[in-house]
Protein backbone atom coordinates (compact mmCIF):
# COMPACT_ATOMS: atom_id res chain seq x y z
CA UNK A 1 0.00 0.00 0.00
CA UNK A 2 2.72 2.26 1.02
CA UNK A 3 4.79 1.82 -2.50
CA UNK A 4 1.58 2.24 -4.23
CA UNK A 5 0.79 5.59 -2.63
CA UNK A 6 4.36 6.96 -3.06
CA UNK A 7 3.77 6.39 -6.83
CA UNK A 8 0.48 8.15 -6.74
CA UNK A 9 2.59 10.63 -5.35
CA UNK A 10 4.45 11.36 -8.95
CA UNK A 11 0.78 11.54 -10.67
CA UNK A 12 0.24 15.19 -12.12
CA UNK A 13 -3.57 15.09 -10.81
CA UNK A 14 -3.43 17.66 -8.28
CA UNK A 15 -5.28 15.67 -5.45
CA UNK A 16 -2.03 12.78 -5.91
CA UNK A 17 0.80 15.02 -6.36
CA UNK A 18 -0.03 16.91 -3.13
CA UNK A 19 0.85 13.56 -1.10
CA UNK A 20 4.38 14.00 -1.88
CA UNK A 21 3.76 17.28 0.18
CA UNK A 22 1.72 16.40 2.68
CA UNK A 23 2.93 12.76 3.63
CA UNK A 24 3.17 12.44 7.20
CA UNK A 25 4.43 9.09 7.65
CA UNK A 26 1.67 8.38 10.19
CA UNK A 27 -0.99 5.71 9.90
CA UNK A 28 -4.59 5.84 10.35
CA UNK A 29 -6.53 2.78 11.24
CA UNK A 30 -9.24 1.33 8.64
CA UNK A 31 -11.50 -1.14 10.22
CA UNK A 32 -14.33 -3.12 10.31
CA UNK A 33 -17.48 -1.00 10.92
CA UNK A 34 -19.27 -3.60 12.69
CA UNK A 35 -16.72 -5.15 14.63
CA UNK A 36 -14.32 -2.67 14.78
CA UNK A 37 -11.42 -5.28 13.90
CA UNK A 38 -8.42 -3.60 12.28
CA UNK A 39 -8.15 -4.90 8.32
CA UNK A 40 -5.59 -1.77 7.46
CA UNK A 41 -3.46 1.24 7.54
CA UNK A 42 -3.18 3.74 5.15
CA UNK A 43 -0.50 6.48 5.03
CA UNK A 44 -2.72 9.63 7.34
CA UNK A 45 -2.51 11.95 4.26
CA UNK A 46 -3.74 9.73 1.82
CA UNK A 47 -7.30 9.35 4.04
CA UNK A 48 -8.60 11.92 2.41
CA UNK A 49 -8.30 10.85 -1.24
CA UNK A 50 -10.34 7.21 -0.27
CA UNK A 51 -12.65 8.84 2.10
CA UNK A 52 -11.56 7.34 5.01
CA UNK A 53 -13.15 7.79 8.43
CA UNK A 54 -11.01 9.43 10.78
CA UNK A 55 -10.67 10.85 14.27
CA UNK A 56 -8.53 12.99 16.36
CA UNK A 57 -8.29 15.01 19.42
CA UNK A 58 -9.13 18.30 20.71
CA UNK A 59 -8.13 20.09 24.44
CA UNK A 60 -9.33 23.08 25.63
CA UNK A 61 -7.49 24.96 28.24
CA UNK A 62 -8.86 27.27 30.35
CA UNK A 63 -8.31 29.63 33.15
CA UNK A 64 -12.01 31.09 35.32
CA UNK A 65 -10.60 34.30 36.16
CA UNK A 66 -12.27 36.44 38.86
CA UNK A 67 -11.94 39.69 37.06
CA UNK A 68 -12.23 39.05 32.95
CA UNK A 69 -14.43 35.83 33.55
CA UNK A 70 -13.85 32.54 31.11
CA UNK A 71 -10.21 32.46 29.08
CA UNK A 72 -9.12 30.51 26.85
CA UNK A 73 -5.81 28.85 25.59
CA UNK A 74 -5.83 29.71 22.07
CA UNK A 75 -2.60 28.19 19.61
CA UNK A 76 -1.26 30.11 16.50
CA UNK A 77 0.03 26.72 14.33
CA UNK A 78 3.58 27.58 13.14
CA UNK A 79 4.22 29.26 9.70
CA UNK A 80 5.67 25.66 8.85
CA UNK A 81 3.13 23.70 9.23
CA UNK A 82 2.16 21.00 6.09
CA UNK A 83 -1.39 21.99 6.91
CA UNK A 84 -3.50 25.08 7.69
CA UNK A 85 0.08 27.11 8.91
CA UNK A 86 -0.56 30.36 10.67
CA UNK A 87 -3.94 29.43 11.09
CA UNK A 88 -5.14 29.46 15.18
CA UNK A 89 -5.70 26.27 16.52
CA UNK A 90 -7.10 24.72 20.01
CA UNK A 91 -4.92 24.37 22.63
CA UNK A 92 -3.55 21.44 21.26
CA UNK A 93 -4.99 18.87 19.05
CA UNK A 94 -3.69 16.02 16.81
CA UNK A 95 -5.05 13.30 14.71
CA UNK A 96 -5.63 9.97 16.45
CA UNK A 97 -2.88 7.29 14.77
CA UNK A 98 -3.02 3.65 14.69
CA UNK A 99 -1.48 3.16 17.80
CA UNK A 100 -4.10 5.54 19.90
CA UNK A 101 -7.10 4.44 18.14
CA UNK A 102 -8.64 2.70 21.17
CA UNK A 103 -6.80 5.72 23.60
CA UNK A 104 -8.12 8.78 22.38
CA UNK A 105 -7.13 9.96 25.67
CA UNK A 106 -3.21 8.73 25.46
CA UNK A 107 -3.18 10.50 22.24
CA UNK A 108 -4.51 13.89 24.07
CA UNK A 109 -1.70 13.63 26.95
CA UNK A 110 0.86 13.16 24.35
CA UNK A 111 -0.48 16.17 22.40
CA UNK A 112 -0.96 18.33 25.19
CA UNK A 113 2.88 17.25 26.78
CA UNK A 114 4.31 18.01 23.07
CA UNK A 115 2.48 20.61 21.90
CA UNK A 116 2.21 22.83 24.83
CA UNK A 117 4.87 21.55 27.32
CA UNK A 118 2.26 20.96 30.57
CA UNK A 119 2.94 18.61 33.09
CA UNK A 120 1.62 15.21 32.09
CA UNK A 121 0.90 14.77 35.62
CA UNK A 122 -0.81 17.93 35.85
CA UNK A 123 -2.94 16.94 32.93
CA UNK A 124 -4.06 13.62 33.85
CA UNK A 125 -5.00 14.92 37.10
CA UNK A 126 -7.56 17.68 35.58
CA UNK A 127 -8.30 16.35 32.23
CA UNK A 128 -12.38 16.22 31.81
CA UNK A 129 -13.61 14.60 28.55
CA UNK A 130 -16.24 16.45 27.18
CA UNK A 131 -17.35 13.34 24.41
CA UNK A 132 -17.23 13.77 20.95
CA UNK A 133 -18.10 15.68 17.92
CA UNK A 134 -18.90 14.06 14.42
CA UNK A 135 -18.90 15.51 11.14
CA UNK A 136 -18.27 15.21 7.01
CA UNK A 137 -14.97 17.78 6.17
CA UNK A 138 -15.43 19.09 2.91
CA UNK A 139 -12.17 19.75 1.21
CA UNK A 140 -11.19 22.01 -0.82
CA UNK A 141 -11.61 21.74 -4.70
CA UNK A 142 -9.28 21.56 -7.26
CA UNK A 143 -8.71 22.58 -10.71
CA UNK A 144 -9.72 19.75 -11.98
CA UNK A 145 -12.73 18.83 -9.70
CA UNK A 146 -15.23 21.00 -8.68
CA UNK A 147 -16.41 19.75 -5.62
CA UNK A 148 -13.37 18.79 -3.08
CA UNK A 149 -13.01 15.30 -1.07
CA UNK A 150 -15.44 14.93 1.26
CA UNK A 151 -14.47 13.44 4.79
CA UNK A 152 -16.03 11.76 7.71
CA UNK A 153 -14.51 12.74 11.00
CA UNK A 154 -14.66 12.69 14.54
CA UNK A 155 -12.81 14.17 17.08
CA UNK A 156 -12.64 13.69 20.75
CA UNK A 157 -13.01 16.37 22.88
CA UNK A 158 -11.44 17.48 26.15
CA UNK A 159 -10.89 20.42 28.22
CA UNK A 160 -8.51 21.23 31.40
CA UNK A 161 -9.01 23.56 33.80
CA UNK A 162 -6.02 25.50 34.53
CA UNK A 163 -4.33 27.69 37.42
CA UNK A 164 -3.53 31.34 36.04
CA UNK A 165 -0.09 30.74 36.71
CA UNK A 166 -0.11 27.76 33.98
CA UNK A 167 1.46 28.69 30.74
CA UNK A 168 1.12 26.50 27.82
CA UNK A 169 4.69 26.79 26.23
CA UNK A 170 5.41 25.65 22.23
CA UNK A 171 7.34 22.59 22.84
CA UNK A 172 7.35 20.76 19.02
CA UNK A 173 7.73 23.53 17.03
CA UNK A 174 4.14 22.91 15.67
CA UNK A 175 2.88 26.14 17.72
CA UNK A 176 4.24 29.53 17.14
CA UNK A 177 2.56 30.60 20.44
CA UNK A 178 0.05 30.85 22.90
CA UNK A 179 -2.73 33.50 23.68
CA UNK A 180 -5.17 33.69 26.55
CA UNK A 181 -8.23 35.07 24.85
CA UNK A 182 -11.48 36.10 26.87
CA UNK A 183 -14.27 35.39 25.63
CA UNK A 184 -15.05 37.69 23.75
CA UNK A 185 -11.87 37.48 21.46
CA UNK A 186 -12.54 34.09 20.78
CA UNK A 187 -15.76 34.64 19.19
CA UNK A 188 -13.90 37.12 17.46
CA UNK A 189 -11.40 35.32 15.58
CA UNK A 190 -14.23 32.36 15.14
CA UNK A 191 -16.43 34.78 13.34
CA UNK A 192 -13.95 35.81 11.44
CA UNK A 193 -12.62 32.43 10.40
CA UNK A 194 -9.39 32.64 11.65
CA UNK A 195 -10.01 29.06 12.81
CA UNK A 196 -8.34 25.73 11.15
CA UNK A 197 -11.92 24.53 10.70
CA UNK A 198 -12.19 21.56 12.43
CA UNK A 199 -10.87 22.86 15.58
CA UNK A 200 -13.20 26.02 15.33
CA UNK A 201 -15.89 23.06 15.55
CA UNK A 202 -14.17 21.72 18.91
CA UNK A 203 -13.96 25.21 20.15
CA UNK A 204 -17.91 26.39 19.66
CA UNK A 205 -18.56 23.09 20.88
CA UNK A 206 -16.71 23.91 24.10
CA UNK A 207 -18.69 27.64 24.84
CA UNK A 208 -22.07 25.65 23.83
CA UNK A 209 -20.92 23.27 26.59
CA UNK A 210 -20.27 25.92 28.93
CA UNK A 211 -23.21 27.81 28.61
CA UNK A 212 -21.62 31.15 26.52
CA UNK A 213 -23.61 30.36 23.40
CA UNK A 214 -26.87 29.58 23.68
CA UNK A 215 -29.99 29.42 22.21
CA UNK A 216 -30.96 32.96 23.95
CA UNK A 217 -28.14 34.29 22.60
CA UNK A 218 -27.10 32.94 18.78
CA UNK A 219 -30.13 33.17 16.55
CA UNK A 220 -27.88 30.11 14.51
CA UNK A 221 -28.26 28.00 17.75
CA UNK A 222 -29.65 24.99 15.99
CA UNK A 223 -28.07 25.29 12.97
CA UNK A 224 -24.56 25.02 15.03
CA UNK A 225 -24.89 22.66 17.47
CA UNK A 226 -27.28 19.63 15.83
CA UNK A 227 -24.88 19.44 12.43
CA UNK A 228 -21.51 18.46 14.82
CA UNK A 229 -23.14 15.24 15.91
CA UNK A 230 -23.92 12.83 13.06
CA UNK A 231 -24.11 9.23 12.45
CA UNK A 232 -21.28 8.90 10.17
Amino acid sequence: MESTLHRMSQSPHPQLSRLSRAWRNETFPIRHPETGKLLLEIERSASTLFGIFTSGVQLTCFVDDPDRGLLLWIARRSLTKQTYPGLLDNTAAGGLETRFWEKPVEAVVREAVEEASLDEDLVRRGLCGGGAISYYHVKRPSERCEAGPLQPEVEYVYELRLDPSTMPVPGDGEVEGFYLWTVEEVMRALREGEFKLNSAVAVIDFLVRHGVVTAENEAGYLEIWMPKRIRL
